[in-house]
């Protein structure tokens, strides 16, 4: 087994959970927030997008039964990439979008599943999702967890009304 550790931001981190969970390799997936100026912050403060977090999730897997470029491959179709003001309804410097890399390997990868989305024409405007590095993750509060299995009736309401399924289904699918 060779554990490892991906962090995506792609908007409202309630919404980044559901499409990779319960993949084979998957160990875990965690909500929280990275890349800001202020330790430990919570959820209230985050959302004031004062803090310079994203929100993010991140995920343990096994590499060897789901790749990282297996994850590149189900991240890139859950975002809107050409948005740099956040994501569908959620607007703000925390719903930007963002793949946090663990290592050169992963950096590379990422950049290059970007160059890729860029040259396919795709999206009429520029994709702006960061390739940023890796840094101090602090895990969101228990209400932010599992959040579409704890709050089915809430998850869907708001992908719904967030213009996250339309998005995705007349871009992606």
């Amino acid at each position: 087994m060779k554990q490892e550790r991906a962090t995506f931001a792609g908007g409202c981190f309630w919404c980044m959970v559901q499409p990779f969970d319960e993949l084979p390799g998957i160990h875990s997936i965690l909500s929280g927030y990275m890349g800001g100026t202020i330790d430990n912050p919570t959820y209230d403060q985050v959302k004031t997008g004062q803090t310079g977090h994203f929100e993010v999730v991140q995920i343990t897997f096994d590499s060897e039964k789901f790749s990282y470029d297996q994850l590149l491959e189900l991240y890139w179709p859950q975002i809107d990439p050409t948005d740099d003001g956040g994501q569908f309804h959620d607007r703000g410097s925390q719903y930007r979008t963002a793949i946090f890399y663990e290592n050169e390997d992963q950096r590379i990868r990422a950049e290059s599943t970007k160059q890729k989305l860029q040259e396919s024409n795709r999206f009429k405007k520029p994709i702006v999702t960061e390739i940023l590095p890796a840094s101090t993750f602090y895990v969101a509060e228990d209400e932010h967890q599992d959040f579409y299995k704890k709050q089915p009736k809430h998850y869907k309401q708001d992908r719904e009304e967030s213009g996250r399924d339309t998005f995705i289904h007349s871009h992606w699918k």
